[in-house]
């Protein structure tokens, strides 16, 4: 769908303005809906057994009611309608107090006797009804529907929703739990929404069984939830992708949309609705090992900052010598590769087990595992091989068959199945391809921390001299696993106390990062950019001046946070960074010792 025909349905459906857009709610009314839906499916299933429990409790109340009996002195008696309902009452429910209010006749006893057995024979028909209707699929999901819409409409915090919660999804949920920040959940197979009820997050994680390419699935799940902050589509489906980033975009164009596709011509169609960031874990991993060939060291640093707190820091590679390399498996990913490579300026020899519809056809046709294959392909005297089939064996079998013929290969592979991790990371290959976490760690960059997908973008043109120093300075700041990211803007918001510094100019990087306790003292924290309108500063030192607005992206432990938390709220702190001059922070010893911190 073009451009012009999505502006032509949005303007005959009428526009809002923004701000009705982000208050309008949905979730209660597909609360009701569901909450009626659930009523309906009870009332369907136990029509019979309450209507035959009702037929029997009537009968039984009315017959006490004629059949006379005798009272204390023997003279003729008839039970009343209250007291009749209140003997039914305790007598159907087995509890038995016993005849009320006199002894019954032998004619009250004997209807009795039969209401007994009418009532066993109506309770266990009733209660074999509610048993079926507990395991009816139809009554289940509509519990769980309503479970859901109540869980999301309680929601009054920031929450992202992931359509598709297999290896990438729960890779991603584990990252945003992590970080505390809050999501919802919608996948097609039941075992993976019971696998999330299991998982130990921080927060309860509203999870629907349902197909995403569902708009009113979508609604449950969050969509229309005014505190629902972007959505991810990362089902192993392109057309699943494509229907909720439809969705997404036409219904709440207003919040970013994060999806995965490996087809170009599905990304285009993607693109058509509004803008969302599709990721093609083909194209990233090409880019991915390109950087590995040029800068090994900002490959390592961008592999670690993409992997979320707590990450290791990956090892080191060294770049493979100059020369051609082998492909084996032309398919989407092997034509991404082999163009990623030859953009690169290197000689590829392709090698598939048929010919191509493509304008590049593989040089060899045939069957790479065939060791006359691997001779024409001339891996012996081949730089780097490449492992590229959608099959794991055939890549493992590949791989142990090219290094067996040539031991310095530069070797990558393609892991298709997550069961084959083990074993890939057996076969210590240098570059593995996951697309699974390709995705992750790309969502993870762009969603985390608003700073974090720009600073990737510059990284690149930064060097491997300058990556291996931040490489360095991070593992110094935080150790070899990865503290959290966080960004701070210099305003009035996030740092009132730094105001009058900033207005003017005399506060620089290096004092902002100092001890509130001891000047001398400097926070191991890490700067790794400072974001200036659409000016970028990577890595700067410690004599750059800070202005008002500068966004900051650091590094650091949580304590060393907390010290600089307090720097950007207290206004007697900054006096001390940047004079030396210690002024009292509370107002009363202010005006004991008359000093003051700079105002605005």
């Amino acid at each position: 769908m073009s451009r012009k025909l999505l502006d032509s349905v949005r303007h005959l459906v009428g526009r809002e303005p923004e701000r009705k857009r982000r208050t309008r709610r949905r979730s209660p009314l597909a609360t009701g809906v569901q909450a009626s839906a659930t009523v309906f499916v009870i009332l369907r299933r136990m029509r019979a057994p309450l209507i035959i429990l009702i037929f029997i409790f009537a009968v039984s109340v009315l017959g006490l009611t004629l059949i006379p009996g005798q009272d204390a002195d023997g003279q003729p008696w008839r039970m009343g309608f209250f007291d009749a309902f209140y003997f039914m009452s305790y007598t159907a429910t087995t509890i038995g107090f016993g005849e009320l209010p006199y002894p019954f006749t032998g004619a009250q006893r004997l209807w009795v006797m039969g209401t007994i057995y009418l009532t066993v024979i109506g309770w266990a028909y009733a209660i074999s009804a509610l048993l079926s209707l507990l395991q009816d699929r139809a009554f289940r999901q509509a519990l769980a529907l309503q479970h859901v819409t109540r869980k999301v409409a309680r929601l009054r915090e920031p929450f992202l929703l992931i359509a598709g919660y297999g290896q990438t999804g729960e890779s991603l949920g584990r990252s945003f739990d992590t970080l505390g920040r809050r999501f919802t959940v919608v996948d097609i197979t039941d075992a993976r929404i019971d696998a999330l009820e299991l998982n130990t997050h921080r927060a309860d994680v509203p999870g629907l069984v349902g197909d995403a390419r569902d708009p009113h699935n979508l609604e449950i799940a969050g969509l229309g939830h005014p505190w629902c902050e972007g959505v991810l589509a990362l089902t192993d489906d392109d057309e699943a992708n494509l229907a909720v980033t439809m969705t997404a975009a036409l219904l709440r164009p207003e919040i970013p949309v994060v999806t995965r596709t490996v087809s170009a011509v599905v990304a285009d169609r993607m693109r058509s609705f509004g803008d969302p960031t599709v990721i093609n874990p083909f194209d990233r991993f090409g880019d991915h090992l390109r950087l590995a060939l040029r800068s090994p060291a900002a490959y390592q640093l961008m592999s670690w900052l993409e992997s979320g707190p707590g990450a290791e820091l990956p090892p080191r590679g060294s770049a493979p010598a100059p020369g051609r390399w082998v492909v084996c498996g032309y398919g989407r990913f092997g034509r991404h590769f082999t163009g990623d490579l030859r953009a690169e300026g290197l000689e590829v020899t392709a090698i598939d087990q048929r010919p191509g519809d493509h304008d590049d056809p593989p040089t060899i046709i045939g069957d790479a595992s065939d060791p006359g294959v691997m001779a024409r392909a001339d891996v012996a005297h081949a730089a780097g091989f490449v492992a590229g089939t959608d099959n794991d064996t055939t890549n493992m079998s590949l791989v142990a068959e090219a290094r067996r013929i040539n031991r310095e290969l530069f070797v990558a592979a393609r892991q298709n199945q997550p069961t084959s991790a083990p074993l890939f990371a057996a076969m210590e290959v240098d570059a593995l391809l996951v697309p699974t976490e390709v995705v992750a760690h790309d969502a993870y960059a762009q969603l985390s921390t608003p700073l974090l997908w720009r600073f990737l973008r510059e990284l690149p043109g930064q060097g491997d001299d300058w990556a291996a120093e931040m490489v360095d300075r991070l593992a110094g700041a935080c150790g070899t696993h990865l503290e959290e990211l966080w960004k701070v803007r210099l305003n009035a918001t996030e740092a009132p106390s730094l105001g009058p510094w900033l207005a003017g100019g005399e506060l620089t990087l290096g004092d902002l990062l100092r001890s509130p306790v001891d000047r001398e003292q400097p926070l191991r924290a890490v700067p790794l950019m400072v974001l200036r309108g659409d000016q970028c500063v990577m890595a700067p030192g410690g004599e750059f001046v800070l202005r008002t607005e500068d966004q900051l992206l650091l590094a650091g432990r949580p304590a060393v946070r907390r010290q600089l938390e307090t720097t950007l709220v207290v206004d007697a702190v900054p006096e001390y960074l940047v004079s030396g001059r210690r002024v009292p922070s509370s107002w009363i010893w202010r005006r004991l010792t008359r000093s003051t911190p700079r105002r605005a």
